[in-house]
């Protein structure tokens, strides 16, 4: 594994770059249109559950306390559909405004077993927006690839955080370990899998004699590695080596 060098102004200007796509690509649609990503969610569906996201982590990020927050709301009846756009607008602006002026290292609560700082969110909330973007513009027939360096960050999340909270939605009664390689990113990624448990190597530390010697290889651009980890793409957007079970293993869901 490569070591990434994200950080909260990337992941904000991400953000700036995403939710007006987003925002633009679901106006485009109107609120009836299918979401291919999110089977069974039309565009309305799409909005409601980002405003509901957004609105959620700008009240708790803030904080400065680990607590668990009360659980996310979505507001009924649903507003009328320029209320709604209305609505995600305010929402993506605040919550940048409220991330951009927050310490990464802040104390926050998280979900994941990691340290718990405001860090966190800006990170997810970046890679959140950038996959629903996509959802939006394939609604709308015109999905753009996620940017390189934070489809790659994107890959990295799925893999350090996602897949070891246990939210796999791949098989978790296979062993081997999984080579993962963005060809336009210059990043790598070895994963070893173990039935139910999974743990990403570091590339940089691994011995000589550890056996990382893959099973299944996977190579594509950074957007499609991310895309097919979260369900969005079939394996077959990828050039797949070895056993392709152990790369649908690291679907997160």
């Amino acid at each position: 594994m490569n070591r990434l060098n994200a950080t909260k102004d990337f992941w904000l200007a991400a953000l700036r770059a995403d939710g007006p796509a987003l925002r633009d690509a679901v106006a485009e649609t109107g609120p009836d249109a299918a979401v291919p990503g999110c089977p069974g969610w039309t565009t309305a569906d799409l909005v409601e559950h980002l405003t509901a996201v957004l609105r959620w982590v700008r009240e708790l990020a803030p904080r400065g306390v680990i607590d668990k927050p009360a659980p996310r709301v979505v507001p009924e009846p649903r507003p009328e559909w320029q209320e709604a756009l209305d609505g995600l607008r305010r929402e993506i602006t605040g919550t940048i405004e409220t991330l951009d002026a927050l310490d990464p290292d802040l104390p926050s609560w998280t979900w994941p077993a990691q340290a718990k700082k405001a860090g966190f969110w800006q990170r997810r909330l970046a890679h959140e927006m950038s996959v629903h973007r996509w959802d939006a513009e394939a609604a709308a027939g015109r999905p753009t690839p996620i940017e390189t360096k934070l489809a790659a960050d994107g890959v990295s999340e799925v893999l350090d955080t996602w897949l070891p909270a246990g939210y796999r939605k791949g098989p978790t009664d296979l062993h081997g370990v999984v080579h993962l390689v963005a060809t336009d990113a210059s990043y790598e990624w070895f994963v070893r899998l173990r039935g139910a448990g999974i743990a990403l190597l570091d590339t940089g530390t691994i011995l000589d004699s550890d056996d990382h010697h893959a099973r299944a290889q996977a190579t594509g651009t950074a957007s499609d590695l991310l895309l097919t980890l979260m369900g969005r793409a079939e394996t077959d957007k990828l050039a797949v080596l070895g056993d392709p079970r152990l790369v649908t293993a690291l679907r997160a869901g």
